[in-house]
């Protein structure tokens, strides 16, 4: 069985990241959507709030499992016996930030190689923070994010 990692903090997902999700989804018999715990991140939502957002949007997808972890990611990726990460590219930006990661990984865990999927035009300029941001000023963002996500950030930021 081929499987595969795709880490991310996801606070929150957007539609740049479920589209990244379902195309992994049919490369690999499994995937693992993995919500990073980061100690120096001041999320929006918690580990289990996005965890369970993740969970409802991909609970069509049989071979879609979320999970959480903290820590080295090749340290997770050992754990869990997978070897392939899947890492989303949205621009040359990210390129460079991803290189440096993926050859870090390497060195650390040879054994695990990082698969890069760009999303679709469409989504190649999202970002978690400018959804937020919008979010907080009032925004409209039915256009950047799954409706599960809407919501939840809707109450977040009237909260």
């Amino acid at each position: 069985m081929q499987a595969a990692i795709y880490p991310g903090t996801f606070d929150p997902l957007t539609l740049g990241h479920l589209d990244v999700i379902e195309r992994a989804s049919r490369i690999f018999d499994r995937l693992i959507v993995a919500v990073g715990v980061n100690a120096s991140k001041k999320p929006l939502f918690s580990t289990e709030e996005r965890m369970a957002m993740v969970r409802e949007v991909v609970k069509d997808m049989a071979n879609v499992e979320v999970d959480s972890f903290s820590g080295l990611l090749v340290d997770y990726c050992r754990n869990k016996h997978v070897y392939a990460l899947i890492r989303g590219l949205r621009a040359f930006s990210d390129f460079e930030y991803e290189f440096q990661m993926a050859l870090t990984n390497r060195k650390l865990a040879p054994e695990v190689e990082t698969i890069f999927l760009m999303p679709k035009e469409t989504h190649s300029y999202l970002s978690s923070s400018m959804v937020r941001r919008i979010a907080e000023m009032g925004g409209n963002i039915e256009n950047f994010v799954p409706p599960p996500v809407r919501r939840a950030l809707e109450r977040q930021v009237r909260a």
